[in-house]
């Protein structure tokens, strides 16, 4: 016998009494198709296992026997309350709204980010191609010469195309996420920019400095558009969260306008996950294809295009959010 709040349980009686009531209940939550008989023998079950488990917990010193009866309680429960599926509606709306709608309320943050890191990256490859002492003490005489001879096109063929676009689909996404999710403290956006800035406008002075303009441009620009676009518009996201801590919008506390701006954030996060996807497929796949230099950069630029009018034109339609700090 088992004491508890004293009433005496005797837990091998009660086992025997109302195991068949559980083992049914377990064959029921775990078939594919019910009859209307069957749904309410399923819900008398439940209810029934569900007090007689509160009984056991309460009563019942052997955590097995309880933790097998939860088991079967939550799949019951979870039968009744239906599983969750996929919604293509959800989708759809995600695809036709809450990205692009993301995206747009914040271009201004991007499109800045955009302005600025492009005038400062333009300005580096022009100061290390006349200076060409510069280059030299970023990286080295010998260093430089090997990167205009074959290492900076050699980096595109180093590895197979399919290891080579997941190795940048994982980088560029890591780096979206930081931008996304240091946005709030603004700062360590800024070193990411001026980090890739940097990277961008030594290799690009070396190159130009060296009479390769063509070969890098060339390179560059097919998946470049587009995979430095994602990046612009993750620190753009991500610096507009920053402002939502700095200066909220009327009415907003600084902890509703942060997580309304980040709500946004986890939408664009989502959709960045696609959009590197393709630009790593470009980069991997038609950057380094031997085909005529205006077809890649064609190429590249449509892809590009067209997603700037996804974003803004479908994002134009899509609800503003009060969260939009400006």
């Amino acid at each position: 016998m088992i004491a508890g709040r004293g009433v005496a349980v005797d837990l091998d009686a009660y086992v025997a009494e109302h195991g068949g009531e559980w083992r049914r209940l377990e064959e029921l939550s775990g078939r594919g198709r019910l009859d209307a008989d069957e749904i309410d023998e399923l819900v008398a079950l439940y209810q029934r296992a569900a007090t007689q488990l509160s009984v056991l917990r309460s009563r019942s010193p052997d955590p097995a026997l309880v933790g097998q009866l939860s088991q079967v309680v939550l799949r019951a429960r979870a039968r009744l309350t239906g599983r969750p599926r996929p919604s293509w509606a959800a989708v759809g709306r995600f695809l036709l709204a809450g990205f692009p709608g993301a995206v747009h309320r914040a271009w201004p943050w991007w499109c800045g980010v955009a302005t600025g890191f492009s005038l400062l990256t333009f300005f580096l490859i022009w100061f290390v191609a006349g200076n060409p002492d510069t280059a030299s003490a970023f990286i080295g005489e010998e260093a430089a010469v090997d990167l205009v001879e074959s290492g900076f096109a050699g980096y595109y063929t180093e590895f197979t195309a399919p290891t080579f676009a997941f190795h940048l689909w994982t980088h560029n996404a890591w780096l979206a996420a930081q931008c996304l999710a240091s946005g709030v403290l603004i700062v360590p956006v800024g070193w990411l920019l001026w980090q890739n800035a940097l990277n961008i406008g030594v290799v690009g002075g070396v190159m130009v400095s060296y009479g390769r303009a063509d070969v890098f441009f060339g390179l560059i620009t097919p998946h470049g558009l587009l995979e430095l676009t994602g990046v612009f518009v993750a620190a753009g996201v991500g610096l507009r969260t920053g402002w939502a801590w700095i200066a909220p919008s009327a009415g907003l506390s600084r902890g509703q306008a942060v997580a309304r701006a980040g709500r946004d954030g986890i939408l664009v996060a989502v959709g960045l996950v696609g959009l590197f996807a393709v630009s790593a497929v470009i980069e991997a796949f038609v950057t380094p294809a031997p085909v005529p230099v205006p077809l890649r950069v064609g190429l590249g630029a449509a892809v590009w295009l067209a997603f700037l009018a996804y974003v803004l034109l479908l994002g134009r339609r899509a609800p503003r959010s009060p969260a939009d700090p400006r």
